[in-house]
């Protein structure tokens, strides 16, 4: 198969400039059965996260007596994409990228609260379209946040790389698999701390510089989605207890 173009007149070929993330859309709180929820919509990709806990850890063996352990499961449903997840179940990249947004997760929230507890974080791909892993981490920081667990911050992502030869932020599903390098990148938005970073391909010094200050600026839009988020579902949240109270 033929490389596709990825620029056309100077632009991306969704019409995208070099430093502009897809449409992404925020809800925080859309499941009532769990302890905190999210979807996410970051382009094509739809994402759903669930939380569950602070609840006693099972099984007792694995108790960590001086705080809770976060478990993250991310999984790929299916029927997400038209290529390459057509199965059900764990395979190495769900099993790897549940481990790194773990170990994100583990850095902001405040697990020592919490002793010999568990905090389960469920995230479904319900739609792939490339930068699943962000629009995953995306997720599962707003649905922590929407249960109510303490945490230092939260976490933020943007991914950002190399396509057709030009350093470009939020890479789509084409400008993923045919482009030169991907690096997602996590942060603290209040530190400014970087919480997740890999990178898939090669890069200059430079080009690194450049992609780490691209995913800076994408990952602040997106902080700015996320508490705008939580925001509304509180205020959704007080005005139905405020009618609730009146009837």
């Amino acid at each position: 198969m033929d490389k596709p173009e990825l620029f056309v007149d100077g632009k991306r070929v969704d019409g995208r400039a070099l430093d502009e993330l897809r449409p992404v859309k925020v809800d925080a709180g859309v499941l009532s059965n769990a302890d905190g929820s999210a979807y996410v919509e970051w382009g094509k990709n739809k994402v759903i996260a669930a939380v569950y806990g602070p609840r006693e850890h099972i099984p007792r063996h694995g108790q960590n007596p001086y705080k809770a352990n976060v478990r993250v499961k991310y999984n790929m449903t299916p029927f997400c994409s038209i290529d390459g997840h057509g199965r059900s179940g764990p395979n190495r990249r769900s099993t790897e990228i549940s481990k790194v947004l773990e170990e994100v997760y583990e850095n902001v929230v405040l697990t020592d609260h919490f002793p010999k507890t568990a905090i389960d974080v469920f995230i479904e791909v319900l739609q792939a379209d490339g930068g699943t892993r962000i629009a995953a981490l995306t997720a599962g920081a707003v649905a922590l946040a929407n249960a109510g667990i303490p945490m230092k911050d939260v976490v933020a992502g943007a991914a950002s790389g190399k396509a057709g030869g030009k350093m470009i932020l939020d890479l789509g599903k084409l400008e993923d698999n045919y482009g030169e390098s991907d690096i997602p990148i996590g942060i603290s938005p209040r530190t400014k701390e970087i919480l997740l970073m890999q990178m898939d391909g090669l890069l200059t010094k430079q080009e690194i510089a450049e992609a780490i200050d691209l995913s800076f600026k994408g990952a602040e839009k997106v902080s700015e989605l996320q508490k705008k988020a939580l925001k509304d579902c509180y205020d959704k949240k007080m005005s139905e207890a405020g009618q609730g109270a009146q009837q």
